[in-house]
């Protein structure tokens, strides 16, 4: 029989080790899923959306609820595992894996940024679909009830197709010579209609990001933060999610992860888009003599291992930045100048993709597979608008801290 203290680490070994075992499942059945998300990628993107039935399996496999707190019903697994997860779809599919990631991830940041009982409200059962924006785009004012009153379209809800909730920014007008003032909100799916305005984009067609707009929507007083902005939020000196659920996870900044999260999708669309290459390198011969197989050309080999070395390089990127995150996390630190820093990182790792993509894999593939809706094609339209949500803008802002020149 175990003593009281060897009773209490065997049980924490045996919660670790069931843990790890979840991750691994949650990783596993992503990567099972791949070959049914590339088979579909044109209904994907036909639909502007990915399939109820696709939907399900994700609802099945949990992947909806890895950032929820546990707590909530959620799985509260860690970053890298949802990073991985993220990858793994979007090397299926660029727009199922992008859809799925900016409908989950939301749950962070409100496990972050809100308090316990409100926390509690807005995650209901623990399953949590909530798109967000972070450009203010709406008008809010409050009621002599204490509520607010919201009023806006909101563009670029990438994940909305399934959503149960929306979280955005609006602006409070003030009155007199005081400057306006930016508001964070979450809104129930009850208050707000999805418009069909998403099909004529050059990639990520199927992504559902359409947009959301709200007509004179009640919100609750605690579902919204007052003088609050994802670029702007401050966490160095800690943040309520992490005293709710002891855990650092719940003590990072915004717009870092959000970075993190692009260049976890630009690599898995690289590396689908260097499968593809990989299968006409297997299947086509040389297109001047001698006639060989692309895969015993000394030439293709070469671009072949250009690209998957670049690919290679993006994702130690993105790991080593992803592990970074969560040791700034847990330091309570997390400063504005360690935001920046894994921006920057992420871009450069988001620039390799594009670069292994646009400069070798797509440039050595052949014109005959570049037609409209080839996978190829299709990678480098969805990578195309990827990179235009670069973090470009904190290359000069890490400049002026490092330069002693940042307020």
């Amino acid at each position: 029989m175990l003593n009281g203290e060897d009773e209490m680490t065997s049980d924490a070994y045996t919660h670790a080790a069931a843990f790890d075992r979840i991750e691994k499942d949650l990783v596993d059945r992503a990567e099972a899923l791949r070959p049914v998300l590339r088979e579909r990628q044109a209904e994907t993107e036909s639909q502007s959306q990915y399939s109820e039935e696709v939907h399900e399996l994700f609802v099945d496999a949990g992947f909806y609820r890895m950032l929820v707190p546990r707590r909530f019903g959620g799985l509260e697994v860690g970053v890298d595992t949802f990073m991985q997860v993220v990858t793994a779809l979007a090397r299926g599919c660029a727009s199922t894996g992008w859809a799925l990631c900016l409908g989950a991830s939301h749950a962070l940041q409100v496990g972050t940024l809100f308090d316990e009982a409100t926390q509690r409200e807005i995650f209901g059962d623990g399953l949590f679909i909530c798109p967000t924006t972070v450009a203010p785009q709406g008008k809010m004012v409050r009621d002599t009830t204490g509520e607010w009153i919201i009023n806006g379209t909101f563009n670029y809800c990438s994940g909305s197709a399934y959503a149960t909730h929306y979280m955005g920014h609006a602006i409070e007008e003030a009155d007199g010579p005081n400057p306006p003032e930016i508001h964070l909100f979450v809104a129930p799916r009850k208050i707000w209609t999805r418009l069909d305005d998403w099909r004529d984009t050059l990639g990520l067609k199927g992504s559902s990001s359409n947009s959301i707009k709200i007509e004179n929507g009640r919100v609750a007083s605690n579902w919204v933060l007052p003088n609050t902005w994802f670029t702007t939020v401050d966490v160095s000196s800690g943040t309520v999610g992490e005293q709710v659920h002891s855990n650092p996870m719940y003590a990072g900044p915004p717009l870092s992860f959000a970075l993190l999260e692009i260049a976890s999708l630009a690599l898995g669309i690289v590396q689908g888009a260097r499968d593809e290459y990989r299968e006409l390198m297997e299947s086509k011969m040389t297109p001047a003599p001698p006639l060989v197989p692309r895969t015993q050309d000394p030439t293709y080999q070469r671009w072949y291992g250009t690209a998957t070395a670049a690919v290679d390089s993006a994702e130690a990127i993105t790991r080593h930045a992803s592990s970074l995150w969560m040791q700034y996390c847990r330091a309570g630190n997390f400063t504005h100048r360690k935001d920046v820093e894994i921006i920057g990182m992420a871009t450069e790792a988001i620039e390799l993709c594009w670069n292994a993509l646009h400069q070798v894999l797509l440039r050595t593939a052949g014109s005959s597979v570049l037609r409209s809706g080839s996978r190829l094609e299709r990678a480098w339209r969805d990578m195309s608008m990827v990179r235009s949500h670069n973090g470009v803008v904190a290359y000069s802002e890490r400049s002026r801290i490092e330069l002693g020149q940042y307020p």
